[in-house]
């Protein structure tokens, strides 16, 4: 069961809405309305937003006509998997390629902070696609799933009320499901992750033994950082340009992670900004998306495929 935290202040709703319009859940006219219910008026809505969020006026550029993989693709095979956790059966997103008739590494793949939607779907298709096992892992499950949560701000509040304990159990049961999951090479398990996902990476880095390489999109160290003796996995963190609360984190990754001799890359992609690969918001960037993810697969390649 999830946990009721004290009631939000309106600056943390306000923050929750902001980081729902960066991820595609509404428009900005829809941003501003609902900033204004706690703002009391759209002028001071706009200025609550603040400008690098109102200066994102132009639409997403086209998706590249090969970048999402359709649900009736041929070569990926997708279905629903429950698997128990440590509160109750859980539930996630299984994808896999479709010819294959090897075992192969498996990938888990961590949401936003607005769940399981059809945007997750797609990248773990995208996973299968690429020639590894997918797990798009639904850190709602405990409270009905996302599918309970048409309205992406109950999502996102719901999310807020679990614990990073809960959620790393919850991940953990996906790593124990897939060891022993049909098609799946149970000594070979990656994880990437977006923004609360990308969070979460870092802590599985960490924490869990079985991950042998991890890509955090524009996610958020622990703070501070656990003992570097305790990293098992390669990482490729990627971040955006004006990602700057994670961007002040990349020397202490970076020195930690040399000093050890931990195996990393990292990529600062300029001219982006936080959710810059997620192709339904109105951050989006499809030439650094494309770039971020073609280096995110080869980075798993190496290192799952070995």
């Amino acid at each position: 069961m999830y946990r009721e935290r004290p009631a939000e202040t309106d600056q943390e709703h306000i923050e929750d809405l902001i980081h729902l319009y960066v991820d595609g859940a509404f428009d900005r006219r829809e941003l501003v309305k609902r900033i204004a219910v706690y703002t009391g008026s759209v002028a001071a809505a706009i200025a609550a937003a603040g400008p690098e969020i109102m200066a994102q006026t132009a639409p997403p550029a086209g998706v590249p006509a090969n970048a999402r993989v359709p649900e009736d693709e041929i070569e990926v095979q997708w279905f629903w998997v429950d698997y128990p956790g440590d509160s109750g059966m859980l539930r996630g997103y299984f994808a896999r390629p479709r010819f294959e008739t090897r075992r192969v590494p498996a990938i888990v793949v961590i949401h936003e902070n607005r769940g399981l939607n059809d945007h997750i779907k797609d990248v773990t298709r995208r996973v299968a696609r690429a020639g590894f096992v997918g797990l798009g892992v639904d850190l709602l499950s405990r409270a009905g799933g996302t599918e309970a949560f048409p309205n992406p701000t109950d999502a996102t509040r719901t999310l807020n009320q679990t614990t990073v304990a809960e959620r790393m159990a919850d991940i953990q049961a996906a790593i124990e499901f897939l060891k022993i999951a049909d098609y799946v090479r149970p000594d070979r398990i990656g994880a990437v992750g977006f923004c609360f996902g990308g969070g979460l990476v870092f802590n599985l880095a960490f924490n869990a033994p079985e991950i042998i390489a991890g890509v955090p999109f524009y996610g958020t160290p622990p703070n501070p950082l656990p003992s570097w003796d305790k990293m098992n996995a390669k990482l490729l963190p990627i971040f955006s340009e004006t990602d700057y609360n994670q961007n002040s984190r990349i020397p202490e990754i970076v020195t930690g992670m040399v000093q050890r001799r931990k195996t990393m890359g990292l990529h600062l992609y300029q001219g982006t900004a936080h959710g810059f690969h997620n192709d339904t918001s109105p951050i989006y960037n499809a030439a650094a998306a494309a770039d971020a993810w073609s280096k995110t697969l080869g980075f798993f390649n190496i290192h799952l495929n070995a």
